[in-house]
């Protein structure tokens, strides 16, 4: 048996070795703060195009939440060039797919396409950088597009209505606490003057990146990036000051009576982002407690005492600033809340008191690594990466977190275990279902 665990680490190994070699990042910068970041690849003739702007929800303020995911949407409403709602159809035309996203840290726009054809997500995305179309009535009509993604995946939704209370319970002032999508209430007052003014200070070149992974000629697409984007001046950013948040005291709870099924709880746990030392090993205990069905969580809660028909555990470090370590479960048919809270609280008791077994740490160590090189696969995940790393600080961290999680032993583990997964730096939330009124 330890022959083979080495032999797969090996393999490993020469695989790492491999991908770090065929993905080299080429870097470069336009005059007006534009940062360009190519990741060649020959291996099809397709390349993929993303540019990320460093503006998500974290930079909202109080009122106005919402306003980075609306303009998200109101960014495929066209330029006075290409007019209203082409913008995918264009790429669509020229066999590409394309689509965005808005988190917490940052959006980003990206399209898929026949490397040849790449240009012309240079020449759309460059367009769309100023001359956006910000119509009262499309702004209107998008609001209410947003407004009923809400209703849908929020309101409508009980787990996803009690994990987005805790957070906003567990963080008292950092911006984290505010929804990605908006607040309700906030969503309703946005007007076309507040995307447009959202629009003018964040979306600059020096405000942005561009990463490009696939079979490209860096010279030749550099070219391009620099006859479309390089005119384009840079702006004054806005003052990016955000409140730290106090360290958590004792603990919090909180009850959501909602129309629902099965009763669910959800502990959230004050955690640091990575690259903090510790990360690495939070890292490797979410996937002891929660990697497939042999691990901790899915073999004691549902499998052994069946107490649970979904039970798990989560960390994301890959936040600019300290989130929450998650643990829930939705408790089985007949089963009582209570006991499936007392029987998630053991297994973090048990983490805390007894170090995890090395081949337990290995093998989780394992999936990290393997789920990472894996993904170099894929065009797209291969500029993700690049591009997630870069809004943390610098697509070289990428580098620095593979060896984090290598050295990561028993002893890191339960120690992170025992300095964080405390009653006192911790929320609960509780689903409490009730009959609906019809």
């Amino acid at each position: 048996m330890p022959l083979i665990r080495t032999l797969a680490l090996s393999l490993i190994a020469l695989i790492l070795i491999s991908v770090s070699a065929g993905a080299e990042v080429r870097e470069y910068m336009l005059d007006n703060g534009l940062k360009v970041l190519i990741i060649e690849d020959h291996k099809v003739p397709l390349a993929t195009f993303q540019i990320w702007y460093r503006i998500g929800s974290r930079e909202e303020t109080s009122g106005k939440t919402g306003l980075s995911h609306l303009l998200e949407h109101m960014m495929f409403k066209g330029t006075p060039k290409y007019g209203s709602k082409v913008f995918s159809k264009i790429i669509q035309r020229n066999g590409g797919v394309d689509n965005a996203m808005t988190s917490r840290d940052y959006t980003m726009y990206f399209q898929t396409m026949s490397s040849d054809r790449l240009g012309l997500s240079v020449e759309l995305e460059s367009d769309r950088m100023t001359n956006l179309i910000m119509d009262e009535k499309e702004v209107l009509s998008e609001r209410d597009v947003v407004k009923e993604e809400r209703r849908m995946r929020y309101d409508d939704d009980p787990q996803n209505a009690l994990f987005e209370k805790l957070i906003a319970t567990a963080l008292m002032t950092h911006p984290y606490r505010r929804p990605v999508i908006g607040w309700m209430p906030d969503i309703s007052s946005i007007r076309r003057d507040d995307l447009y003014r959202h629009y003018k200070a964040y979306y600059s070149p020096d405000n942005a990146f561009i990463v490009i992974a696939g079979d490209v000629d860096p010279e030749e697409i550099l070219k391009k990036i620099k006859a479309d984007f390089g005119g384009i001046n840079k702006t004054t950013l806005p003052d990016r000051t955000i409140t730290k948040e106090p360290e958590q005291r004792g603990e919090k709870r909180l009850y959501l009576k909602k129309e629902a099924e099965i009763p669910s709880v959800i502990m959230g746990y004050h955690t640091p982002s990575f690259p903090h030392d510790d990360s690495f090993a939070l890292d490797v205990l979410s996937s002891i407690l929660s990697g497939g069905k042999s691990s901790r969580l899915y073999r004691s809660l549902i499998y052994d005492k069946k107490i649970a028909i979904e039970a798990g555990a989560d960390y994301d470090g890959m936040y600019i600033d300290p989130l929450l370590f998650f643990f829930w479960a939705n408790a089985a048919p007949e089963k009582d809340i209570n006991e499936a809270e007392k029987a998630l609280q053991s297994e973090i008791n048990n983490i805390r008191d007894n170090p995890p077994t090395e081949r337990e740490v290995q093998k989780a160590k394992n999936q990290i690594e393997a789920s990472f090189i894996f993904s170099q696969d894929s065009l797209y995940r291969q500029a993700m990466n690049i591009g997630r790393f870069e809004i943390l600080g610098g697509w070289r961290l990428m580098k620095d977190y593979l060896d984090g999680i290598r050295k990561v032993t028993p002893a890191d583990v339960r120690r992170v275990a025992q300095k964080y997964l405390t009653e006192e730096n911790r929320t609960v939330g509780i689903l409490v279902p009730v009959k609906s009124e019809k």
